[in-house]
């Protein structure tokens, strides 16, 4: 196999911050990668530089002629006033039955297709994205968060292409199912390079674990062995019987000072607590024949559950059908269409969602920031620590909270609501810009803990983890489900294979048809061609003909004529040829 990507010691800062250096790797045919690393790592400005739109400040990218790259950005990239399909049909320059069935096999149907692009939500923008770039059909993949905002029903869809897809891709996603389903090798990308694993996700993982256990155990072997050398020369660097000895033994030292391995901030992360709630009695949340919607407009109607202390449950659904709605109105950002919901008395609710985000005070530090929202009987120990679970160094909890990025301020709320002792959490999508490790972590802690979760996510592993329930949102009604999660997921697939085989089917035909018709549509205009021809070769005659008998003496505008109808007479001639061919 051919390769079509490598790369060689590239490195990449910003106002001389290093964000990688020393990195290597190559990608051969039909690689199915996937990269990971911290935020901050450089994953997306890699694809940049990968993709032409950056470049690096040193090192070497060779990329072979036979690749074809397909890049999937995280911004859009259509036209003000250009419809979904026009997009489409821009993207590849097909024509739109093609681009059609591009589409429908992410469920852009005609209706979605015929609205302006911008005016779809979050889940259809990635899906129109992703169709614009597979239906140029490249043999290399970019793909940067491909599986943000996609409902579960899209995420199988796309993990069914991604696995029958003949080319090669690279893919950076926090959702660790996602990767493990379509990916298998890593590649971790960190500021002093990137690290090749022959595996999958859960494999390197698990790889990283030992290794991570293994340099500990080294590292404290050579602790213990420099205490015990430093002792001796201590003792007597200073005695000339000893002297020599302790000359040579601090030289080990000095080896073992450079020997050991620097372990990197969160390659371990310790085990979150969240505070235990005080009132656990009767149900958490009831709500009755709830209506929720926009400006009066029903989105999602007759809604009636009760939910208990202890229960975590996911709110699940195609995109457009209501979730973040039902969630927003439960946390009191939307008002009530019709009917009501009740938390339990004395309960605390904490919410975290983008309106939370956007009301933070800019101004505040970041430890004031958890040392407010903290309960008051927690203690400073447990509010640092708190923070280094949700990456925070307690340097960096000085900084205002302006400077931080859209994580850090996603993470540095997660902490603090997780601080202010809640005995209800509203959750729309926490684990956006966390670590694999530190997702893990949260969902252990929410798992055992003993108030009430409502959440919606997009992480698969992160909900397979705290689910006790699930509310699905379907054809405007809320249904409160036991399945299991996996459960779940196994019959979305069965109905996914199901609907597919009968699309397919259909598409079959559909396809056939829309042969049928460009055949009869290209016949036609190979005989209109054929027409055109052979009058322009009749002109063409007639003029041969003038200048014979005028050669002496002939008008120069049938000269310009003549070379002017040779000219598109070769371009017809052709164009003929080309259709024939076809």
């Amino acid at each position: 196999m051919s390769i079509l990507l490598q790369v060689k010691d590239l490195k990449k800062e910003y106002s001389g911050q290093i964000i990688f250096s020393g990195l290597s790797f190559a990608v051969s045919e039909k690689q199915k990668i996937g990269v990971v690393g911290v935020n901050g790592a450089g994953k997306s400005t890699l694809f940049r530089i990968i993709s032409g739109e950056e470049s690096s400040d040193s090192g070497e990218m060779i990329i072979n002629k036979k690749a074809d790259i397909g890049y999937l950005k995280q911004k859009d990239d259509w036209f003000e006033d250009e419809s979904g399909l026009e997009y489409l049909i821009r993207q590849a320059d097909c024509p739109d039955w093609q681009a059609k069935k591009m589409a429908s096999r992410f469920e852009l149907d005609d209706k979605k297709l015929s609205l302006l692009a911008k005016e779809l939500s979050g889940g259809w923008r990635i899906r129109l994205r992703l169709c614009g770039m597979l239906i140029k059909g490249p043999n290399l993949l970019l793909l940067d968060e491909p599986s943000n905002y996609l409902d579960l029903n899209t995420l199988i869809l796309l993990e069914n292409y991604l696995n029958s897809y003949n080319g090669s891709f690279l893919i950076i996603s926090h959702d660790r199912e996602f990767l493990k389903n379509v990916c298998s090798e890593t590649i971790e990308i960190s500021k002093n390079g990137c690290y090749y694993y022959p595996g999958n996700i859960d494999n390197y993982l698990t790889f990283k674990k030992q290794k991570l256990a293994t340099t500990i155990k080294a590292n404290k072997n050579l602790e213990k062995q420099q205490e015990h050398w430093q002792e001796f020369v201590d003792r007597f660097r200073y005695k000339d019987s000893k002297a020599k000895q302790a000359q040579a033994l601090i030289k080990k030292i000095a080896k073992i000072e450079k020997n050991r391995v620097i372990i990197e901030r969160k390659a371990s992360i310790s085990r979150i607590i969240i505070p235990a709630i005080k009132n656990k009695k009767n149900f958490s949340l009831r709500i009755d024949n709830l209506s929720i919607g926009y400006k009066g407009k029903k989105i999602v109607s007759n809604i009636d559950f009760i939910c208990r202390f202890g229960e975590k449950l996911a709110i699940l659904g195609l995109n457009g059908q209501g979730k973040t709605t039902l969630i927003r109105t439960l946390a009191g950002c939307l008002e009530v269409v019709e009917g009501s919901f009740q938390f339990a008395r004395n309960s605390s609710v904490a919410y975290h969602g983008q309106e939370e985000m956007e009301l933070m005070n800019d101004r505040e530090q970041a430890g004031d920031f958890l040392r407010r929202l903290a309960s008051p009987d927690i203690k400073l120990e447990s509010i640092l620590k708190m923070a280094g679970d949700f990456l925070f160094k307690e340097e960096e909890l000085k900084k205002p909270i302006s400077v931080l990025s859209g994580g850090e301020k996603s993470r540095l709320l997660l902490a603090g609501l997780l601080l202010s002792r809640p005995s209800i959490l509203i959750l729309d999508e926490p684990t956006c810009h966390l670590d694999f490790e530190t997702t893990e972590a949260l969902g252990q802690a929410l798992k055992k803990w003993d108030g009430m979760v409502l959440f919606a996510s997009h992480d698969r592993a992160f909900s397979k983890l705290v689910s006790t329930g699930i509310i699905e949102i379907k054809d405007k009604k809320a249904k409160r489900l036991h399945n299991d999660y996996d459960d779940y997921v196994n019959k979305l697939k069965k109905d996914l294979i199901k609907k597919t085989s009968e699309e397919k089917n259909n598409g079959n035909f559909s396809e056939k048809k829309h042969n049928y018709l460009e055949n009869k549509l290209k016949k036609k205009e190979i005989s209109l061609l054929e027409k055109k021809i052979i009058k322009m070769e009749e002109r063409k005659k007639e003029l041969i003909t003038y200048f014979l008998k005028n050669y002496s003496n002939y008008d120069l505008d049938k000269v310009k004529e003549l070379e002017e109808l040779e000219k598109s007479l070769k371009e017809k001639e052709d164009l003929w040829l080309a259709l024939n061919e076809d």
